[in-house]
């Protein structure tokens, strides 16, 4: 079943893409929950001319997207966390304690743009993040976990 996205759909694609799935994840998913639409020749017409009148406007959100994947880069993050024996923390660090350190430092990012290597992080350390800020542009951020004082 062909059909095109009307949003992101996590492990499928992105918006305005069209994707072939299998039946039911369509019929009794995606399309009631408002996610896709089927792809019949008149709506990729439809879609086809949309994405023409919106190219330009994309190219300005992804220049300032650039910018900001570049702000981003030159930021260095560190987050505290209470410690127990040696190491280890007391719960973990997660991609919202990513989202709050980096709007504490300016950049004001969704947590769930953001993606930390393994999920949780549970010892100090330095570690690396991906944060998506786009659907062309992502950037490696690189966070240290320290004691708190």
């Amino acid at each position: 079943m062909e059909l095109i996205l009307k949003q992101d759909v996590e492990n499928l694609g992105f918006k305005d893409d069209v994707v072939t799935v299998k039946n039911g994840y369509g019929r009794n998913f995606l399309i009631p929950t408002g996610h896709a639409i089927l792809a019949t020749t008149s709506a990729k017409k439809v879609l086809a001319e949309n994405l023409k009148q919106r190219a330009f406007k994309e190219k300005k959100i992804v220049d300032d997207a650039n910018k900001v994947a570049d702000a981003i880069k030159a930021l260095e993050i560190k987050i505290a966390s209470k410690v127990g024996t040696g190491d280890k923390l007391f719960g973990s660090v997660n991609n919202i304690d990513v989202a709050e350190a980096l709007e504490k430092a300016g950049q004001a990012v969704d947590k769930k743009f953001i993606t930390v290597a393994g999920g949780s992080v549970k010892r100090l350390g330095k570690y690396n993040a991906v944060v998506r800020l786009h659907r062309s542009v992502s950037v490696d951020l690189t966070f240290e976990v320290v004691a708190q004082a």
